[in-house]
């Protein structure tokens, strides 16, 4: 088991609608089916999210909603497990919004009907189509709006969002704010004296100054107000576009932006003196980023402990406390051969996946056979209470075998959710199983033609870590196929274990001996 699901925090989302409850369907086994799932996983429950007898028309504003998607962007749970979709939300739109809002913060959704676990292969997918439909649905609404913004800001009229700090929009008319721009006009001659964001921002602050959410100035906060050109009377509109809600901002073609002129807070000349100095500090500060410049920067690791490094001098990945040695060549060689561990024959795939739902089905009708049993059971203690009620038995004989009923039915309440739980890991299991394989197959063959920086995504996406020790290499990956899909090539903890002796030095390991992949 690995340690990262070990770690795993999640809560668990419970709605009961009113007819839910009529019907049967009690919080409690939702949340007893959603805690074995958890148990089955090795996760540990930190939240339960009740929502009883609430509609799921709209539940994103509910309290309960709040709380939730406040715990998942601290950190507190990692993962929502709940009984299907449609206790999440009803309405698409907040469904879309809820699995957005997750995927931005890297938090798994488990929906236990669907077999939906984004924390395995084939649970991605269903991230990668709500994506899709998330796509198509702004595209839809940005082409629409994108027509009319050119037009209301050749007019002068607001094209969305608040007015630039120090303006305000009266009357459809963008008008200087005496109080804000009174702190924008003290912005630009605390800077002209200082020359210093940070300081100027810490000036602010200190005389009380805030922005207009109330919060404090920040270095950046004054960068980007000390170059906007409006103060100086020249309102820019039309001059920015976004792919993606979540992604930066990007310019348009200057033949598009629209110019108008408006009332000014400061002068052109204290502008240009401001914009000169921020021109030669951010000239002085530039830095190109350096990208990973192996494929397992970060990744790999000595048996001994520390992390392996490559050295200027030498095309190895080399540990500092040992020396211990790996050739950057010869461990993607290995590496590729890990990915064709999956690659076994269709018919044994076939065999695997047919056992698998034979073992489903199997276990489906005894939930059923269970539900029938515990239904029979209940309508069988409510015969016998209405005979008490009647007086047609006395409290002797109702004692008598009500409990021999009572505790049959308690038998069955107590299975049914452990049962439902053991069937949803075998079909999110079943899925994923599927899923990587399928990618896997694929992968290994365009693996040689990939260029580089989709191998380091891909590895970054797959590997856990890296262990390089004496003759042997071990590559724990986030997931791997059951050990009864894996060569027999010897076995250490679901893995494959064989000596890494002959890839020698220099030599590109085409076919290496050696590596152990666990199950992680």
């Amino acid at each position: 088991m690995s340690i990262k699901n070990e770690s795993k925090r999640v809560g668990i989302w419970i709605r009961v609608s009113t007819e839910d409850q009529v019907r049967g369907e009690s919080p409690e086994t939702h949340e007893r089916r959603a805690r074995l799932y958890a148990e089955a996983k090795d996760w540990n429950v930190v939240e339960v999210y009740r929502l009883d007898a609430v509609s799921g028309k709209t539940v994103k504003e509910t309290p309960e909603a709040k709380r939730m998607i406040n715990d998942m962007r601290e950190g507190h749970i990692t993962g929502l497990i709940f009984s299907k979709l449609a206790r999440l939300a009803r309405n698409t739109k907040e469904l879309l919004e809820f699995s957005e809002t997750f995927r931005e913060y890297g938090a798994d959704l488990i929906s236990l009907a669907e077999s939906i676990d984004t924390s395995t292969p084939a649970g991605r997918l269903f991230y990668t189509m709500i994506a899709a439909m998330a796509q198509w649905e702004r595209e839809e609404i940005s082409e629409r709006v994108a027509a009319a913004v050119p037009i209301r800001a050749k007019a002068g009229l607001p094209t969305g969002g608040q007015a630039p700090y120090g303006y305000q929009w009266k009357d459809k008319k963008l008008c200087i704010d005496d109080a804000e721009a009174k702190v924008r006009k003290l912005m630009f001659e605390l800077f002209r004296e200082h020359k210093r964001k940070k300081l100027v921002a810490r000036l602010l602050n200190e005389q009380g100054y805030r922005t207009r959410n109330g919060g404090k100035f920040s270095d950046t906060t004054i960068d980007r107000l000390l170059r906007d050109t409006i103060v100086i009377g020249t309102r820019r509109a039309n001059y920015t576009s976004s792919e993606d809600r979540n992604g930066a901002w990007q310019l348009k073609p200057e033949s598009e932006w629209v110019y108008s002129k408006i009332e000014p807070i400061v002068s052109e000349e204290l502008w240009q003196e401001c914009n000169f100095f921020l021109d030669e500090q951010r000239n002085k500060l530039k830095r190109s980023a350096k990208p990973a410049t192996y494929l397992f920067s970060g990744l790999t690791y000595c048996s001994c402990g520390p992390k392996m490094y490559v050295p200027s001098n030498s095309p190895k990945y080399t540990c500092q406390q040992c020396r211990n040695k790996m050739p950057i060549d010869d461990l993607e060689a290995v590496f590729h051969e890990q990915i064709k561990s999956f690659l076994v024959s269709d018919q044994e795939i076939a065999t695997h996946l047919e056992q698998a739902n034979e073992t489903v089905k199997q276990k489906v009708e005894l939930l059923t056979l269970q539900k029938k049993e515990s239904e029979k059971l209940t309508l069988e203690i409510d015969k016998l209470y209405d005979l008490y009620q009647s007086g047609m038995i006395d409290k002797h004989g109702f004692g008598t075998k009500y409990k021999p009923l009572a505790e049959r039915r308690d038998q069955f309440e107590e299975q049914i959710p452990r049962l439902q739980a053991e069937i949803d890991i075998l079909k999110i299991s079943h899925l994923s199983q599927e899923v990587a394989i399928e990618e896997a197959r694929d992968l290994y063959s365009r693996w040689p033609s990939l260029p580089f920086e989709e191998k380091r995504r891909i590895v970054e996406a797959i590997v856990e870590k890296i262990i390089i020790g004496d003759g042997e290499i071990e590559i724990n990956l986030f997931y791997t196929p059951p050990p009864t899909q894996l060569p027999d090539s010897g076995s250490k903890q679901g893995g494959i274990i064989s000596n890494y002796s002959s890839l020698n030095r220099g030599k590109k390991a085409t076919e290496p001996h050696g590596f152990i992949a666990a199950i992680s």
